[in-house]
């Protein structure tokens, strides 16, 4: 594993977004570090924002992709925690300072100095990393979980990203007890997967959604308890005060006001989408019910260990539709358009083939 390890993937070159195929190299391995069969990769709403720069820091060529799952091919003479043949997941990052206080308590994520697992760079080189469009990917064993065998690979694979999200701040802001009254805000990749696993803490969920065509998804495939239209006032108002916390996963622009007055005094309000622009917030409804605006970003490792164990525990997994590679681009069409229950995934292994 000492020579750097060709690969082929789908990537764009502009802000146009399209993307197509892309030679390019692994850089050697390091002792550490583990490679692996790249067999399905999610694609998340963060790689439309990455590919089309929305975000304004999009390195090209980008290769993007980061709920990857795959098969061990080699490791590295120093890695204990893999084997050839085992079942990885890799997610949103694959290296840290190691040193600072975030990283010190598990939180990697948090890190001033994480590696994304795309379209960042890797410490003290110009090499920018490229994500899971790709036949293979290598990542410092730290940066990997073990993918239970009950788990489905690619129902799976959005949990490395979309369930890590709504997983950890359930957990951080202590809104994972039994009985708990949580709202889940926008119904798509992140926000069934959200609803499923309140479910599975056995909390009473609210799904609030733009759209009323959702509302038999909500309450009968996925057991919500409640649901609420955003703009019916009337239903909104009804409801005001009722829940002890929201996970808002809406990635556009949208107003703060009508979900504080859901939340019960003391309640707490969680943003894991990402909008483009800057959301409004009053204070006069925080300070009269004491009420918490916070964000929350993914999870360290081994936070993201215990949620893949918990999924697999409980039988959680996305809602997904699967797509052979060259797909892709009318994929991320329609996730701009918001179509498609709820998540689409690439079946690299059987589809991206050399040319």
């Amino acid at each position: 594993m000492s020579k750097s390890v060709n690969a082929i993937g789908w990537a764009a070159r502009d802000p146009s977004g399209v993307l197509s195929p892309f030679k390019f190299s692994r850089p050697a391995a390091a002792a550490r570090d583990v490679h692996f069969k790249v067999l399905y990769c999610g694609i998340c709403h963060s790689d439309l924002h990455t590919v089309r720069n929305e975000w304004g820091n999009t390195r090209y060529p980008v290769v993007p992709g980061h709920e990857i799952v795959g098969v061990v091919t080699a490791v590295g003479p120093s890695v204990t925690k893999f084997s050839p043949g085992d079942k990885v997941g890799a997610g949103c990052l694959v290296n840290s300072c190691r040193s600072c206080d975030q990283c010190a308590a598990n939180l990697e994520n948090y890190c001033p100095d994480l590696v994304l697992t795309y379209n960042s760079l890797l410490p003290g080189s110009a090499f920018v990393t490229y994500g899971g469009y790709s036949d293979v990917m290598a990542a410092d064993e730290d940066f990997l979980v073990r993918w239970p065998d009950s788990l489905p690979m690619d129902k799976g694979a959005p949990l490395l990203c979309a369930g890590i999200t709504t997983y950890s701040p359930l957990r951080y802001f202590e809104l994972d007890q039994p009985g708990q009254k949580l709202g889940v805000v926008g119904l798509g990749g992140l926000g069934h997967v959200a609803v499923k696993l309140a479910k599975a803490f056995g909390l009473r969920v609210t799904v609030v959604s733009t759209s009323s065509g959702k509302r038999d998804e909500a309450l009968g495939r996925l057991g919500a308890d409640a649901f609420l239209v955003s703009g019916d006032a009337a239903g909104m108002a009804a409801a005001a005060g009722t829940l002890d916390g929201i996970i808002d996963t809406v990635s556009a622009q949208h107003a703060l006001p009508p979900l504080l007055g859901l939340l019960k005094p003391h309640g707490k309000l969680i943003l894991v989408g990402a909008p483009e622009k800057p959301l409004e917030l009053a204070a006069f409804p925080l300070i009269m019910g004491r009420k918490t605006v916070a964000g929350s970003m993914i999870g360290g490792i081994r936070e993201t260990q215990e949620m893949i164990d918990f999924a697999a525990e409980h039988g959680i997994v996305a809602d997904v539709e699967v797509i052979p590679i060259d797909y892709v681009n009318a994929a991320m069409e329609r996730l701009a358009r918001a179509d498609v229950k709820y998540r689409f995934v690439i079946d690299v292994g059987n589809t991206l083939k050399a040319e």
